[in-house]
């Protein structure tokens, strides 16, 4: 029985989708003014992950995440680099999709964007307008907060405890315009010069949180099993995203809340944000760092927990990948001298792997004791592929199975390219074993020596002397 923690309930609950079989999921994307750092990573693949198993599970899972592609900070940005929003809309789109195809995130089933949605948009502001929700002042549109019966409730703080929060935020502008502090915007009205759109209120742009309440019950339904996100966007963002759908759409709009935790960095631990100016992007960590590795490191903490980024953790991500790697090396190595019969307590013993896994992930997608079972069935693999005999389909099927569990961290485990054509190096290999069948290991150890400094790895097995490119 799969399990979900709801951050409405503060419990986890047992996973029943709307429609069986099928999921709808919403995970909140980017603002898109700049590269995405790995906190924005975080929440992509954490939830990339938790998609990859609810897929492993047998659902059909309606994947859809938005770009923010107007706002405050685009409309500074695009100023500051002398383009248009549209044109750093694209830019950083297209960068955003190359560095999470490099982590090996999948495309959503959809990536809607704000502005290809603004007469939606609109229609969706003039119904809480007409139910009494929301009010029109100065050209600006605001929602009343306080009309919503049930504000607060997904952060778990009542509304006049965030009404003193909201008092020290709210300019004097603001103030003169808004009904209550609490209120928060659905529509701006554009300044000279900004980029704009009609609307009945004269010329604006639509306020972060209502985008995400349209394009969710537009391109889903009225009522999403999951939606997903940074803690960061409880509140305000998730919580204004209830009241603004609820009060237009009359029913509830999400079953399931999602949130992941923060990465933070340095020894204080501080969280990583383009607003503390302490993150590092996805763009130029890849650029140094194993792509796979970053996917590993992140995919295998548990959504809900806070990653601390470092260099040593990158290390024993590498570390305990190489070993995963290692292994499924040892089992395609033994292939060609498997016995080509069937090998029942293999068979068995991956059964009860896989039941393990799946208990595991079935517990709020446990990743760390998901992996967990994977690292024992390494251990597994590495002691089958020692013994003196072994079966071919037992090999492929451990084989299958460590790539088909790895495949829902989003990590490819194919078998190592160890071709070598140099037929220098061919006899190099060739003499050594010579040299070792004639004891004579001076000779052995300084062609091993040699291999090693051109980036071949010799490992000595029962099984003969088999090679790795470094």
């Amino acid at each position: 029985m799969l399990t979900i923690y709801n951050t409405l309930t503060r419990k986890k609950e047992e996973f029943k989708p709307l429609h069986p079989g099928v999921v709808n999921m919403y995970v909140c994307g980017p603002t898109v003014y700049n590269y995405i750092h790995i906190g924005n990573a975080r929440s992509a693949i954490a939830f990339d992950t938790v998609r990859r198993y609810l897929e492993y599970k047998g659902y059909r899972v309606n994947y859809v995440s938005n770009f923010t592609d107007v706002d405050d900070k685009m409309i500074k940005a695009a100023a500051e680099q002398g383009i248009t929003v549209p044109e750093l809309a694209d830019k950083y789109i297209k960068a955003f999709m190359e560095d999470t195809a490099a982590v090996n995130i999948e495309p959503a089933t959809l990536h809607p964007r704000a502005t290809e949605n603004i007469a939606d948009i609109i229609k969706f502001v003039e119904g809480l307008i007409e139910k009494g929700y929301a009010y029109e002042s100065d050209g600006d549109v605001y929602y009343r907060a306080r009309k919503f019966a049930h504000y607060g409730q997904l952060s778990g703080q009542s509304i006049d405890d965030l009404e003193v929060g909201a008092s020290e935020h709210v300019s004097a502008d603001e103030v003169n315009k808004k009904e209550d502090p609490m209120d928060f915007a659905l529509w701006k009205a554009a300044k000279p010069g900004e980029i704009s759109w009609d609307s009945p209120w004269g010329k604006g742009r639509p306020g972060w949180h209502i985008e995400c309440s349209v394009m969710s019950t537009k391109y889903l339904a009225k009522t999403i099993d999951i939606h997903a996100g940074g803690q960061d966007l409880e509140f305000p963002h998730h919580e204004n995203e209830i009241a603004q759908s609820e009060a237009e759409n009359g029913q509830q709009f999400v079953r399931y809340w999602m949130h992941n935790g923060f990465v933070t960095i340095g020894k204080d631990n501080e969280k990583m944000s383009k607003s503390l100016h302490n993150f590092i992007t996805v763009h130029d960590i890849i650029k140094e760092v194993d792509p796979q590795v970053l996917r590993f490191f992140m995919a295998t903490t548990q959504y809900r927990r806070p990653i601390q980024y470092s260099e040593d953790n990158l290390t024993d991500a590498q570390n305990n990948l190489n070993h995963i790697q290692t292994a499924f090396d040892n089992l395609t190595y033994r292939e060609k001298d498997a016995a080509d019969v069937v090998d029942d307590k293999v068979t068995a013993k991956l059964a009860a792997f896989k039941d393990s896994f799946t208990a595991a992930m079935d517990d709020d997608i446990n990743v760390q004791n998901g992996i967990a079972t994977v690292y024992e069935l390494v251990k597994y693999a590495n002691v089958y592929a020692q013994q003196e005999t072994v079966s071919l389909p037992a090999l492929k099927a451990i084989e299958e199975e460590i790539s088909t569990l790895m495949s829902i961290f989003g990590v490819k485990i194919t078998a190592s390219d160890n071709q070598i054509d140099d037929e220098e190096i061919k006899q190099l290999i060739e003499e050594r074993n010579q040299a070792r069948k004639n004891k004579d290991f001076a000779r052995s150890d300084q062609i091993r020596d040699d291999l090693k400094k051109q980036g071949i790895i010799l490992e000595d097995t029962p099984q003969g002397t088999r090679y790795k490119k470094e």
